[in-house]
């Protein structure tokens, strides 16, 4: 993990070095265009709390990328809910299971390191098959005994560094009843699920048996934003509330059955599957989504020009001109291509990236 230099010589020197190996990395025009910034921000009147500002938020993120580096290819799924849940509650055992669950099915579970919802995701889950993205405050968030002391616990100085590994490293997300930061969590994932800047990825609301902590939100969300124009209905697909664990794991599970993954090449929207559709079923994915299109038509392809060599490559593919804007339909017909979809031993392993 990098120091800051401890002398202008040391500085130099390593700034002389990666300069004459720049053109020989794989990714020297982004690794550039990074120093290039950096260069050009040094040159204007910028302020001593700007540059602790950048300077730690490059600490934490250069933490964050080195921890997660090697667990790439596993899908993982963040957790959040109140840290003042009782070990005795409800949501608690309910979390624990749903954490253990799903590391039995493959994947890795992320929280926030700290306790309630957030130990009891890394208990479920154990050390091994956990990530612990602690925040720096001074008071609430000592981490937890399930995840203290483990190499792949972070300690994050600022929020919105700790907030973007969680969506950038996370193939779904699980929320718990909480208090203001999991309302945070919520609202800030549907927000970026809405808009297209996070997933497209499942995201689960959990509740206990019977109760009513999701659906009475839900019920602000229709009476207040639904009402009004301010959300339209198919926004209200980007969640489901659930409250059994089974129910959690099974909506996880079942976003990938088919589905893999998706990317922009130009102005077309790729969509990468586990196996391939029929015709018939492509043929009812134009007739019920045609709405999402700016023109055209859903097609299936393999990798794009610009994909040759990406490790997805072999995988079969649907591409369309989407009209970026109604991603709550998106998510719908990815549920429906799930329930239509082929049926391969890929699907059984929906965790593997």
């Amino acid at each position: 993990m990098a120091t800051p230099p401890n002398s202008f010589e040391t500085l130099s020197v390593e700034i002389s070095d990666l300069i004459d190996k720049l053109p020989t990395l794989e990714h020297w025009q982004w690794i550039g265009r990074s120093l290039s910034t950096l260069a050009q921000i040094a040159t204007k009147d910028t302020d001593r709390l700007d540059w602790k500002i950048l300077s730690y938020s490059l600490q934490d993120m250069e933490r964050g990328l080195e921890i997660f580096a090697n667990y790439r290819h596993v899908r993982k799924i963040s957790i959040f809910g109140s840290s003042r849940t009782p070990q005795d509650a409800p949501e608690y055992d309910m979390a624990r299971e749903f954490a253990r669950r799903l590391v039995d099915y493959g994947f890795m579970v992320i929280t926030g390191a700290g306790g309630g919802i957030m130990e009891a995701g890394n208990e479920g889950a154990g050390a091994e098959k956990s990530f612990g993205l602690n925040i720096q405050l001074p008071f609430e968030q000592a981490s937890n005994p399930y995840i203290s002391g483990d190499a792949k616990l972070i300690d994050f100085k600022y929020f919105f560094t700790r907030k973007l590994f969680f969506l950038k490293e996370s193939d779904a997300i699980a929320l718990f009843p909480g208090g203001f930061g999991t309302m945070d969590e919520a609202f800030e994932t549907i927000t970026l699920s809405q808009t297209g800047k996070y997933g497209p990825a499942p995201l689960v609301l959990i509740d206990r048996p019977g109760g009513d902590y999701w659906y009475g939100w839900q019920d602000y969300l229709k009476n207040c934003l639904l009402k009004n124009g301010t959300i339209s209905e198919e926004d209200l697909s980007l969640y489901t509330i659930v409250d059994d664990v089974e129910d959690a794991c099974d909506a996880i599970r079942r976003f990938y059955r088919v589905y893999h993954s998706s990317r922009y090449v130009d102005e077309l929207f790729v969509m990468r599957l586990k196996c391939p559709l029929s015709d018939e079923t492509v043929e009812q994915l134009n007739d019920e989504f045609s709405d999402i299109l700016v023109s055209g038509r859903i097609e299936k392809s393999k990798a794009l020009p610009k994909e040759i060599g990406d490790e997805t490559e072999p995988l079969p593919r649907l591409v369309m001109h989407f009209n970026q804007k109604n991603f709550g339909r998106l998510h719908q017909m990815i549920w429906r291509l799930n329930q239509l979809g082929c049926q391969a031993a890929k699907e059984e392993h929906p965790e593997q990236k």
